[in-house]
């Protein structure tokens, strides 16, 4: 009697609080004089920079990292009710990006920092260290194969048959049988920013990010 064949994609996820959150925000300024809007953006700017680059240390935090955009500068003429166009409406927008290896002092920085004329916050993304990640890729990816190997073996006992021994391993789309290729395994980043209705503090309030790994196996099975 010849071996039955099985196919069987084996999955695992793995949860982990955030250890990095990397914030984006403009300042930015509009008005009737470019020299007005220039100056009060790059002093909002050059501020915010100043406490960024105090609060910076590769290793120790709480910022491990910051950087900021290249000031743009334009001007348009908005259109009136009565369809005339309006004087000159200057503009001026810079972008700061700042990591924080400190979720709290990330916290406590923008809800201080969000509350600055001329300055918006677009959001926080949050991550795992690249050594965390790797260490739960390499541990969900074992007990994915783990996985593919319990269900193959339901499937053998329910078919009555004693073993199974397994063919190929590999990532999804890729044994060869038409199967759609799978996403490569990497935190579900989530980007949030609430504000806390209790006072004027910003809370940011990270969720869980999630490692998913999937792998197909063949196994024969008699």
């Amino acid at each position: 009697m010849a071996d039955t064949i099985i196919t069987v994609q084996g999955e695992y996820e793995l949860k982990h609080p955030a250890e990095r959150g990397a914030l984006r925000l403009r300042v930015s300024y509009e008005g009737p004089s470019r020299d007005d809007v220039l100056a009060l953006t790059t002093q909002r700017q050059v501020s915010l920079t100043a406490e960024l680059r105090d609060l910076h240390d590769p290793q120790r935090g709480p910022v491990v990292q910051w950087a900021s955009d290249q000031l743009r500068v334009w001007g348009d003429r908005p259109w009136n009710p009565d369809g005339s166009r309006g004087d000159v409406v200057h503009h001026a927008e810079v972008g700061i990006d700042a990591v924080f290896s400190d979720l709290a002092a990330l916290s406590d920085w923008v809800g201080v920092a969000s509350l600055l004329d001329g300055v918006a916050v677009d959001g926080v993304t949050w991550s795992l260290t690249e050594a965390r990640r790797q260490t739960l890729t390499q541990e969900a990816r074992r007990r994915a194969v783990e996985n593919a190997v319990a269900k193959a073996t339901v499937y053998a006992t329910s078919l009555g048959l004693s073993s199974v021994t397994p063919l190929a391993l590999s990532d999804p789309g890729m044994l060869g049988d038409g199967s759609a290729p799978g996403q490569p395994p990497q935190p579900l980043f989530a980007r949030a920013v609430s504000a806390d209705t209790g006072g004027a503090t910003l809370s940011l309030k990270p969720e869980q990010l999630t490692i998913a790994v999937q792998v197909h196996a063949r196994f024969t099975a008699s």
